[in-house]
Parts: C-alpha cells; sequence; structure tokens
C-alpha cells in the first residue's frame, strides 16, 4: 500500500475541460522552450500523461471519482451532494503540481496550503492511499499511449511525495489552528440588487492578514465551499466582513445575498492568499479592483493606514455601472482622511480592457508595487497592461487565477 494522497478537494480550483486542455499545453509548450533547464525523467513521463489525457479529461474525472465512491463508498459523504461544481478540481491540482514538479520552491508551499486547508473537509491521512490507487487507475485506462511501467512509477514517485507535503503540513497545522471556524452572520448589508457586505463574527480569534480570502461554508450547501476575500484588516473587535455578488447558478453566492441574515451560522475555512502588503518597503502601491474585487483593496489602504506609512496609494475602482460601485463612498471617505491615497472609479463594459488602459493614461509607476483583484480576465489582462508599462512581474500581487473564480466573483 503507497502513501498517497488526494489533490481532490481543491475548493477554490475551478476549472473546465477547455482550460484543462489549454494549461496542458501551455505545460508542454514551457517544458519545450525550457529544454535547457533539463527537466527530470519522472517530470517529463507525467507531463506527456497529462498531454495525452487532456482531450479527455472529463472521462478521465468520471472514472477517477467512480473507482473511489465504488471502492470506498464511506468517502462519499465528504463531497457535495451535487458534484457539479467537484469535478475538474482534482485535475487542475495535478496539473499545478505537475508543472513544478521539479520545482520545490513553488510546488512546496503550493500544497502546503492545501494540506492545510482540506483539513476542514474531514481529510484524513488513510484517505491518501484511496485516492491514489483510483488516480492511478483512472490514468493508466485512459494514457494508453504514455503509460506503462515507466510512467507508473514516475507517477506513483511524483504522488507519493505530493502527498507526504500536504500531511505533514496538516499535521503541523493541528497543533495550532482548528479545521474550520464557525461564524455567526451580524449584519447583512444588501448595497445593491446582486451585492451584499455579509459581516460574521468567528466563534474563536481569528488571525488574517489584509489582502487575504477565506473559504465560507453555508448551511443551506453543506460541503460546498466559496472563497471570499476580508473587506478589511484585522479588526479589534474581532468581527469579518465580505463582499458577495449573486451570480447565475452561484450556490453559495445566492445563499449569502438572498437567504442569509443575522443569527445565521457559517463555517470559514483557514486564511489564505498572498496578496499582502510589504511594510519593509516603502515603494508605492497601485491597486486594481474590478467588482467586488475592490474588498481585499480596502482592506489593503486600512493596513497601510494602521502601520502610520505615508507611501502613495492610488487605487483604480472599476464596475460595468456607476451603481455597482456600491463601496464608493467608502472609498472615497478614505481619500479625504489620508492625503497620500487616491481613487479613481472607471465605469464601463469590458472591465478587463478598460481599467488597465485607465491606469496607463497615468503614471509613471516604475516605482510601484501592483496589487490586483477582481475576476479572472481582469487579472490577465491587467498583469499583462503593468507589465507593458514597466513594472516588473514580481512586483505584481495577485491570488492564483484558479482561485479567484471563488474569491467574491464568483460561487
Amino acid at each position: 500500500m503507497w502513501h498517497a494522497r488526494e489533490l481532490r478537494h481543491r475548493k477554490g480550483e475551478v476549472g473546465s475541460k477547455r482550460g484543462f486542455c489549454a494549461n496542458a499545453r501551455g505545460a508542454g509548450a514551457r517544458l519545450a522552450c525550457c529544454e535547457a533547464m533539463e527537466p527530470s525523467p519522472d517530470a517529463v513521463l507525467i507531463r506527456r500523461t497529462l498531454t495525452e489525457i487532456a482531450p479527455v479529461a472529463d472521462k478521465v474525472t468520471s472514472y477517477f471519482y467512480a473507482l473511489v465512491f465504488t471502492r470506498h463508498p464511506e468517502v462519499r459523504s465528504m463531497f457535495p451532494a451535487a458534484m457539479d461544481a467537484q469535478r475538474d478540481r482534482l485535475l487542475k491540482a495535478l496539473l499545478t503540481a505537475a508543472e513544478h514538479i521539479d520545482d520545490p520552491e513553488v510546488l512546496t508551499p503550493y500544497l502546503r496550503r492545501l494540506g492545510m486547508g482540506h483539513r476542514k473537509y474531514g481529510t484524513q491521512a488513510a484517505h491518501y492511499p484511496v485516492v491514489g490507487e483510483a488516480l492511478i487507475g483512472a490514468l493508466s485506462r485512459y494514457a494508453e499511449r504514455t503509460w506503462g511501467p515507466e510512467a507508473e512509477a514516475a507517477w506513483v514517485r511524483a504522488y507519493t511525495a505530493i502527498s507526504q507535503i500536504m500531511i505533514d503540513a496538516a499535521a503541523q497545522d493541528e497543533h495550532h489552528a482548528p479545521a474550520w471556524w464557525q461564524a455567526e452572520v451580524v449584519s447583512h448589508d444588501l448595497r445593491t440588487a446582486d451585492i451584499a457586505v455579509v459581516t460574521v463574527r468567528p466563534d474563536r480569534p481569528y488571525p488574517f492578514l489584509a489582502g487575504q480570502y477565506a473559504s465560507l461554508e453555508t448551511p443551506w450547501w453543506p460541503r460546498v465551499w466559496r472563497h471570499y476575500s476580508f473587506a478589511s484588516a484585522p479588526r479589534a473587535d474581532g468581527l469579518l466582513s465580505f463582499h458577495v455578488k449573486a451570480v447565475p447558478a452561484g450556490w453559495v453566492s445566492n445563499a449569502l445575498v438572498r437567504h442569509a441574515r443575522p443569527g445565521d451560522v457559517l463555517r470559514l475555512g483557514p486564511p489564505a492568499g498572498s496578496m499582502v502588503v510589504d511594510h519593509s518597503t516603502d515603494n508605492g502601491m497601485l491597486c486594481l479592483g474590478g467588482g467586488t474585487g475592490i474588498a481585499p483593496i480596502k482592506a489593503l489602504i486600512e493596513d497601510v493606514a494602521e502601520h502610520g506609512e505615508r507611501r502613495p496609494v492610488e487605487v483604480f475602482f472599476g464596475a460595468r455601472c456607476d451603481s455597482d460601485l456600491y463601496d464608493k463612498d467608502t472609498l472615497l471617505g478614505l481619500q479625504r482622511s489620508h492625503p497620500w491615497l487616491s481613487v479613481r472609479p472607471v465605469v464601463g463594459d469590458g472591465l478587463a480592457g478598460q481599467l488597465p488602459q485607465a491606469v496607463g493614461k497615468h503614471g509613471p509607476w516604475n516605482s510601484y508595487d501592483a496589487f490586483i483583484s477582481g475576476p479572472p480576465g481582469l487579472i490577465r489582462s491587467g498583469v499583462d497592461a503593468l507589465e507593458r508599462i514597466g513594472i516588473p512581474r514580481e512586483r505584481i500581487r495577485h491570488d492564483a487565477v484558479e482561485e479567484l473564480a471563488g474569491a467574491g466573483v464568483a460561487g
């Protein structure tokens, strides 16, 4: 029995067959253009397998879950009743790990976050072999051209290493943090027809940093978790606020906007995300927030103010129409209170293009650190635009695009 670990529950990772295929081809392209780095034999074998199964990702996923649930029906209760939102997250997580199989500086922190985050699903070390065996079974069935003893051995070695990092991270985290927090809704402020500011009181101290996010589970959709950014820096009263937009077919977002009321109890996963302020530098901060993506930007502003810094902070806040600038008065009030803060609303369709374009009309920004929050399309276009105007990629901060589908902009 090998010591395998699941990447299956990646609640923040929302993918599609099309996205999986594109990422697989991207991995192959990166491999081709980085041959000088001499990827390990295992990495080459793993990426070949991923490229082969990309066109049949749906079949691989279905077969994988069939193996898990038929061989170990006791784990079915750990998953949502409806699996539609769950389907591709395993493959996305596996692909991400496979892409960085030779890069422990990237892979290890990623897997540690997964291992700690999966505690809230009730995942135990004994579940790792269950998922590992099903994974090998699914790959061996659908990777007909690239599968063989060498490929299987490469996957077993990689999965064993991956699982151990996650198991160790979960075990260490268990000593100083709960698997989840209970959080009572204390206020529900409906700002527009489909945007609400939901404030909750955790049942115990909840340490986090401005700019991070948390996964939320509602009583209306058990075992379905979505990510939402904190809308403020840590507060003395311990309350946490989230900006939530109800989206079509969004189970959690619609529940939070349409049904949540004071007195309801939610569950919170641990904080995550690295879009935080570096207080060791006095670089200016350029912040782009689209829609409810303004929530973590507002938290960053509060964080700078609380540290007594006087660095320039330039905020571009975008929405499709003026009525969707639901937090404009709050931001303009912060601007009046802090002379180092400038807030520029941007309104119009095609926000992913218009917001970066608006930034380009100002500047120069070469001495600034950039922060981007909002829909995945805005993140991608924003990063490209900021690089074009001279901000190095290493100074552009945002959360992983896969995670953003739930971080206050979907679900």
